[in-house]
C-alpha cells in the first residue's frame, strides 16, 4: 500500500496493478525528491537516463547497447518500418508513421482538397485556395488572372518561414505551393499575429485527438499595411518567432506572468483580450478535427502495416492558425515537431506544462527494457491480428445515429458492465486504455471524439474500422444526442461547432499557475494529475468527467469571464509587478493600463485619509463624539 501512495505513479490495467509514470512541470523549482526522480526526466536537462532514450534540446540518440533498450523513442523525423515493426507493447516513438501527410504542405493541401470533393467545399474550406507547382501551373494562371491580390510562394517541406516569398517569379523546377494571401488579419495594436496551438492525437484507430489548454499567440514586429509596396517586409507579413527574433524591433518578455505583452503572448492572453474587445472566434476545435480527418485513412492504413501494437505511436503537432478580420480561423501549416524550446520565462511556463501533461497522458510504464527482451518470432506481428479476423466493411463506418438507434434497443437500465459482455479483449483493451488516458490527461481537452464532435464528424471518417463506432457507444452510452441529417449540417455548422466550443471556451482562456505558484500550492503527497489552472479547486476543473459509463459531463462553472478579478483568482494568481514593467521603460497593455490606474487612485485615496486624519486635532474628535450623540 505504500507504493501506491507515490506522487508521481499512476496504477493502470484491469487490477490497476501496472504503474504508470506521472511526470510534473514543478520539478523545475521544487526540491521535493519524489517529483524530481520523475520530473527531471522531462523538464531539468532533457536528459533520460540509461537505458531510456535521450533528448537533448529536440535531438534524439539511440542509447547504449540494443537498440531496442529504450522506453521512448523521441525523434525530430521519422523512424522506418523495420524499426516499428520491432518495437514492444510498453515502448512508445512520438511520430506516427506517414504523418508527412499531414504536415507536408503539398499533402496536407491534397488531402483537404480530396475532402472538399467528396464532402462539399464549404465544409472543409480551412486553407486559402493554394496550387502544387509546377504540377498545377496552368489551373494557377487561370486564377492568378481572376483574382489580383498577392499570393505567396512557399517550399513543400520547409518551416519556420524558410523559403517564403513574395509573388515575382515562380521557379518551375522545384515543387512549391502558391497559395493566396490573406489579406484581411486580425490585428491586435496594429499587429498581425498567428496562435500556435498543441495538437495530441494518441491513436489513429480508433481517433483520438487533443487539444491543450494554452497555446502562444506570435506577432509580427513591424505593424500591418496592406500595401504593395510593403508585400516584401518579412518582419511585417511573418510572425513566425525565428523570424521576428532577428528584428530590432522585437519585444520580449521576462516574467512569466505578463501574457500579454512583446511580440509573443499566451493563447489565453489573446482569447481574453478578443472578449474584451467583443470578439470572439469559436471554430479553432473545427479546423484541427476537420485537418486529423483528411490525412486519417493514410496514417492509419500505415499504423495496421508498421506498427504491431496500437498504443506504441503518439504525435505532438504544432497547428500555425492565422484569424482573419471576420474571425474565421484559416490552418497555415502542421508541424512536425514543434519548437519545445524556452527562450523566454513565458516559453518555460507553457511548454513545461504541456510536455509533462503530454508525458503523463501517454503513459509510460515502468519497465525496464533491458530485463523485456523480445521474442524471436514477435518482430513484424500485429498483435491485432491476434483476434479472429472480421469481415470487411465495405460502408462507411456506422454514425452517431446508428449508435442512438441501436442504444435505445437495448433494455432500459442496463449497466455498461453488461453492454461491454459483447466487445472482444481487443476492444476492452482499447476502451480502458482511452478511459485510463482521460483520467490522466491534465491541461489536455479531448476534442474527438466528444457527444457533439462525434455526431458532427464520424461521417467524415475514412478509414474502415468498428473501433471508433465501437468507443462513441461505450463512452456516450446513454447520451442523447440530437439528430441532423449531413445535408442541414452545412447550414447549421457554425451554430453547432460554436455551441461545443463554448464548453471548452472557459478553460482556454484560463491564466496557467506559474511553476513557483504550482509548487507552493502542491500538498505532500498529492498525485500529479491534478487540474492546474489558476483560481481553480479540484473539484472546479473546467475539465469534463466522465462517468461510470464513459459518459462526458460538464462541470459548472460560475464566470465565464477571465478577466474578471475575483477575489479567488486574486488570491491564487501572482500580482503583476507593473513598477518594474515602467521602470525598464516597457509600454503596458490596456489591461494593464488600467490595473496601474486604479492602483494610482487607490494610492491616492489612502494618502488623502492619511492626510486629514493628521490634521484632525482633538477639537475635531470631541466633536464627532458630540455628533455621534446626537
Amino acid at each position: 500500500m505504500a507504493v501506491r501512495k507515490r506522487p508521481c505513479i499512476a496504477w493502470s490495467g484491469v487490477s490497476k496493478r501496472i504503474p504508470v509514470l506521472l511526470f510534473c512541470a514543478e520539478a523545475i523549482v521544487s526540491k521535493d525528491v519524489a517529483i524530481r526522480s520523475v520530473g527531471e526526466l522531462g523538464l531539468q536537462d532533457c536528459a533520460y537516463g540509461e537505458p531510456s532514450c535521450s533528448w537533448h534540446t529536440g535531438q534524439s540518440r539511440i542509447p547504449r547497447g540494443s537498440p531496442n533498450d529504450f522506453n521512448l523513442m523521441w525523434t525530430g523525423s521519422h523512424l522506418k518500418p523495420y524499426f516499428l515493426r520491432s518495437l514492444q507493447d510498453f515502448q512508445k516513438v512520438n511520430h506516427f508513421p506517414r504523418s508527412y501527410e499531414l504536415t507536408r504542405k503539398d499533402r496536407l493541401y491534397k488531402n483537404i482538397q480530396r475532402m472538399q470533393q467528396t464532402h462539399g467545399f464549404q465544409n472543409f474550406h480551412i486553407v486559402p485556395q493554394t496550387f502544387v507547382l509546377p504540377a498545377e501551373y496552368q489551373e494557377f494562371s487561370s486564377s492568378f488572372s481572376k483574382y489580383k491580390g498577392a499570393w505567396i510562394i512557399k517550399p513543400v517541406a520547409s518551416c519556420r518561414g524558410r523559403g517564403w516569398s513574395a509573388l515575382s517569379q515562380i521557379p518551375l523546377d522545384e515543387n512549391i505551393l502558391a497559395s493566396r494571401y490573406i489579406s484581411n488579419p486580425l490585428l491586435i495594436d496594429g499587429f498581425k499575429f498567428d496562435v500556435r496551438l498543441y495538437v495530441l492525437v494518441t491513436s489513429y484507430d480508433p481517433l483520438l485527438i487533443y487539444l491543450y489548454e494554452e497555446g502562444l499567440a506570435r506577432f509580427a514586429t513591424v505593424k500591418y499595411d496592406h500595401a504593395t509596396a510593403n508585400i516584401k517586409n518579412q518582419f511585417m507579413h511573418l510572425t513566425n518567432y525565428s523570424v521576428n527574433k532577428k528584428s530590432s524591433d522585437y519585444i520580449s518578455c521576462d516574467g512569466p506572468e505578463v501574457e500579454d505583452y512583446g511580440n509573443k503572448w499566451s493563447m489565453s492572453a489573446m482569447l481574453r483580450y478578443l472578449r474584451q474587445e467583443g470578439k470572439d472566434t469559436t471554430l479553432l476545435e473545427d479546423l484541427i478535427i476537420k485537418a486529423l480527418l483528411s490525412a486519417e485513412i493514410h496514417i492509419a492504413t500505415a499504423c495496421k502495416m508498421f506498427v504491431p501494437h496500437r498504443c506504441n505511436c503518439f504525435e505532438l503537432y504544432g497547428f500555425d492558425v492565422l484569424i482573419d478580420s471576420n474571425l474565421k480561423p484559416w490552418l497555415l501549416e502542421v508541424n512536425l515537431s514543434p519548437s519545445l524550446a524556452c527562450d523566454a520565462p513565458l516559453d518555460l511556463k507553457i511548454k513545461a506544462s504541456m510536455i509533462t501533461d503530454m508525458f503523463s497522458l501517454v503513459g509510460f510504464v515502468c519497465q525496464d527494457p533491458l530485463l523485456r527482451q523480445p521474442r524471436p518470432d514477435r518482430a513484424g506481428i500485429d498483435s491485432r491480428m491476434k483476434n479472429p479476423p472480421q469481415k470487411p466493411q465495405h460502408q462507411r463506418p456506422p454514425s452517431a445515429n446508428s449508435a442512438d438507434s441501436e442504444a435505445q434497443r437495448e433494455k432500459p437500465g442496463a449497466k455498461l458492465a453488461e453492454s461491454t459482455l459483447s466487445l472482444t479483449a481487443e476492444e476492452m483493451k482499447v476502451l480502458r486504455r482511452v478511459q485510463e488516458e482521460y483520467d490522466r490527461r491534465g491541461g489536455f481537452v479531448r476534442i474527438f471524439p466528444t457527444p457533439d464532435t462525434w455526431e458532427l464528424y464520424s461521417g467524415y471518417l475514412e478509414y474502415k474500422t468498428s473501433m471508433n463506432a465501437m468507443l462513441a457507444s461505450k463512452l456516450f452510452h446513454g447520451r442523447s444526442v440530437i439528430s441532423r441529417s449531413r445535408s442541414r449540417m452545412k447550414d447549421t455548422i457554425s451554430l453547432v461547432v460554436g455551441t461545443f466550443y463554448t464548453h471548452h471556451v472557459v478553460q482556454y482562456e484560463r491564466r496557467l499557475l506559474s511553476l513557483e505558484a504550482r509548487k507552493q500550492r502542491r500538498k505532500p503527497g498529492r498525485a500529479p494529475a491534478g487540474r492546474r489552472r489558476a483560481g481553480l479547486k479540484a473539484s472546479q476543473s473546467p475539465h469534463v468527467s466522465e462517468n461510470e459509463d464513459g459518459v462526458e459531463g460538464e462541470t459548472e462553472l460560475k464566470s465565464p469571464h477571465l478577466h474578471t478579478n475575483t477575489a479567488l483568482e486574486q488570491t491564487s494568481q501572482p500580482k503583476v509587478n507593473l513598477l518594474h514593467i515602467l521602470q525598464q521603460g516597457w509600454d503596458l497593455s490596456k489591461v494593464q493600463a488600467r490595473m496601474a490606474f486604479c492602483s494610482y487612485l487607490h494610492r491616492v485615496q489612502l494618502r488623502l485619509l492619511a492626510e486629514s486624519r493628521a490634521n484632525m486635532g482633538p477639537s475635531w474628535t470631541q466633536k464627532e463624539h458630540d455628533q455621534m450623540k446626537r
